[in-house]
């Protein structure tokens, strides 16, 4: 029913070298559905790790997470959210009906606190008599023989019998599970986030979608799609990600833009600059 995600910034590999472990447990047994190493704690590093789980174990009741920017928005620091204000996580976990609930305390995070513990103690020792020393190569170990063993050892059993995963039957998640930015079209018909431009193709039904608003989509895998209402207007590669693969190994947040205030004017493309065309 209720599922914690937190992460945990540590030495993983015994030098001088941090990286977050990010955790994806069940309250009930506090089996663990995801574990990877990640730059850092970010929204798309969150985006995979939950898609992941929700792909292969079913959509769930609730995420219990700490007040992270990338989860919640909280207009001052110590002031409850602000759950009118949706983040691009909480975004995505509403279309799937699955409930956000805030930690306000760090005895509420208890279960996460003690099971990385647990990890800080015994993963590093593990990763070093596999003479593993690359975060990729610590990866594959956890996905194919750790994570196994771990659950096998601190696995508990639930007070109650049956599980509350159901599975999921969505053909939309490379959708749902996207950074959305929503953009109006420049006069050139061409729409920007930060320094990168994308030049929209004519449509059979529009000469130019110049003052329209159009959703930007960058994808886990890099991949941009720009959509006005049903229509995919223009496809692209996000040049941020693109070079840089996995996703689940690079911070690649983009400001960790809030989906409900994200800004939707911009100034029109420089006559000096190039706009990368998308078909």
């Amino acid at each position: 029913m209720l599922l914690h995600i937190d992460g945990s910034k540590h030495r993983w590999f015994q030098d001088d070298r941090y990286y977050d472990l990010l955790v994806i447990l069940d309250d009930a047994t506090s089996r663990i559905y995801y574990a990877q190493l990640v730059e850092e704690e970010s929204t798309r590093t969150v985006m995979t790790a939950l898609r992941e789980v929700i792909e292969r174990e079913g959509l769930f009741c609730a995420l219990y997470s700490d007040r992270a920017s990338h989860f919640f928005v909280t207009a001052k620091t110590g002031e409850p959210v602000d759950k009118s204000r949706l983040t691009q996580v909480g975004r995505a976990l509403k279309e799937l009906g699955v409930q956000m609930i805030p930690a306000y305390s760090p005895q509420a995070r208890g279960r996460s606190e003690r099971s990385f513990g647990t990890w800080q103690s015994r993963l590093p020792q593990e990763l070093r008599l596999a003479a593993i020393t690359t975060v990729e190569a610590a990866n594959e170990f956890l996905r194919q023989r750790y994570l196994d063993e771990f659950n096998a050892r601190f696995t508990v059993k639930a007070a109650e019998r049956g599980t509350a995963f159901r599975r999921c039957g969505r053909s939309d998640l490379d959708w749902i599970f996207s950074i959305q930015t929503e953009r109006v079209v420049s006069k050139d018909n061409t729409v920007a986030i930060r320094d990168q431009w994308w030049q929209l193709d004519k449509t059979r039904w529009r000469h130019t979608l110049a003052g329209q608003t159009v959703t930007i989509h960058q994808h886990l895998d890099g991949a941009v799609s720009i959509r006005y209402g049903p229509h995919i207007v223009g496809r692209g590669k996000d040049a941020a990600v693109e070079n840089h693969m996995p996703v689940s190994h690079r911070s690649l947040d983009p400001k960790r833009t809030h989906f409900s205030t994200a800004s939707t004017t911009m100034n029109p493309l420089s006559p000096k600059s190039k706009a990368k065309r998308v078909a």
